[in-house]
């Protein structure tokens, strides 16, 4: 979870259709028009009101806490001494465990590893190195092959950035949850050295923007999904609606789409950030390019983005075109391609994108740019009404 505390603001968006692509009909007719997020049950506005609210309560048990509230990650300095602070999250899957269920075998793998890469993120965005990992875990019977599939794809999340998981708990707990489904949530903690710690504070009008791509979903935007979908619950109903082609994508099934994996972006950044090269970044997680870039920027400033600067992968566009999804939803509900966001200023970023076109890790696009705004017009994100782009990201 993390506390927001400020507003966050968007410009209204105007937008050109995107072209639409049908799947045969295999469970619920095809929703027509006006799908939001609200209508599928989740309402953001009324989740930030209420993170806002547990913030204010939070800052008054803040012994050796650190500001700001409102970032990717919650800072303590530790009583020992100023040289450390940890930095700590804690985030879920969402309702991505929906297709594991449906799905079944590697699926829970994929969210376990999923739930890690997540969590690993959120406190890079502080510059923060991770140190370990608990994990909760609560179903309505202990099935132990699903439990040893989701916590493998914790363990191997958490090998591959040197993060130790000590401990956790699992419950089992009939009658609040339907035989064979499960929730599963994540707490990370790891530590910064103080005068390391990127918090957007060193963020300066004409900055440039670098985006890293997300390959899909993430673990953001799937209570949308499976209802502009048509996923009813029915494992077999929803099995046949996932298994179908994608439209434009060569092949590749609904299902494998959906489940793209959440990508770890800690390696390609972190040597950036031990450089100094790095003012400020934002994890696109619930809130996607319009709620959570804001996040990283100091008052007096905003975001301007251009979406024609890279190629949305092919489920943003069938998503967005079957469900007729508003244009500034779209980018509010999904993260629209771009999994996190660099600020970079303007004299690094040449060898900045030479060091991420070299690394075998997501593509770095140049997405915009940083410049000043008068109060009450800051810390908000412009441009997205040029359009997108959108098709095949690797052709």
């Amino acid at each position: 979870m993390s506390l927001v505390y400020h507003d966050i603001r968007s410009e209204d968006l105007t937008m050109a259709p995107i072209s639409t692509h049908a799947l045969p009909n295999a469970g619920e007719p095809a929703p027509s028009v006006g799908h939001g997020y609200r209508a599928a049950g989740v309402d953001i506005d009324a989740a930030h009101d209420a993170v806002g609210r547990i913030a204010t309560l939070a800052r008054s048990t803040m012994v050796n806490g650190g500001e700001p509230l409102g970032h990717f990650g919650g800072m303590f300095r530790l009583p020992g001494g100023p040289d450390q602070m940890l930095v700590a999250s804690a985030d879920g899957v969402g309702t991505k465990l929906k297709l594991a269920f449906a799905l079944g075998g590697e699926a829970h793998a994929q969210v376990g590893a999923d739930l890690v890469n997540h969590c690993v993120n959120d406190i890079l965005a502080l510059g923060a190195r991770p140190l370990f990992f608990l994990d909760y875990v609560a179903m309505a019977r202990l099935d132990r092959d699903t439990l040893d599939r989701l916590v493998s794809g914790m363990v191997t999340a958490c090998r591959e950035h040197g993060v130790a998981l000590i401990g956790g708990e699992t419950a089992e707990m009939p009658g609040i949850y339907r035989d064979g489904e499960y929730d599963v949530a994540g707490f990370i903690v790891g530590t910064v050295a103080p005068d390391a710690l990127v918090d957007g504070s060193t963020i300066r009008d004409g900055d440039v923007l670098v985006g890293l791509e997300s390959g899909g979903l993430q673990t953001n935007g799937y209570s949308l999904a499976r209802h502009i979908v048509g996923l009813n619950g029915d494992a077999a109903t929803d099995c046949q609606v996932l298994g179908q082609e994608l439209p434009v994508s060569d092949g590749v099934t609904l299902g494998d789409a959906l489940m793209r994996g959440h990508p770890s972006f800690f390696p390609v950044v972190m040597p950036l950030v031990r450089d100094g090269l790095v003012r400020g970044m934002a994890h696109i997680t619930g809130g996607g390019l319009l709620d959570n870039v804001p996040r990283m920027l100091p008052a007096g400033l905003k975001a301007t983005i251009d979406p024609t600067a890279w190629v949305a992968p092919p489920i943003f566009e069938y998503l967005v075109a079957r469900g007729s999804v508003s244009q500034q939803e779209r980018f509010r509900v999904f993260n629209m391609g771009i999994g996190f966001v660099l600020a970079i200023a303007a004299a690094d970023v040449t060898g900045v994108m030479t060091r991420l076109d070299a690394a075998s890790g997501p593509r770095a696009r140049i997405i915009g740019e940083v410049t000043s705004a008068e109060a009450g017009h800051d810390r908000r994100v412009i441009g997205l009404e040029r359009g997108l782009a959108v098709g095949n990201p690797d052709v």
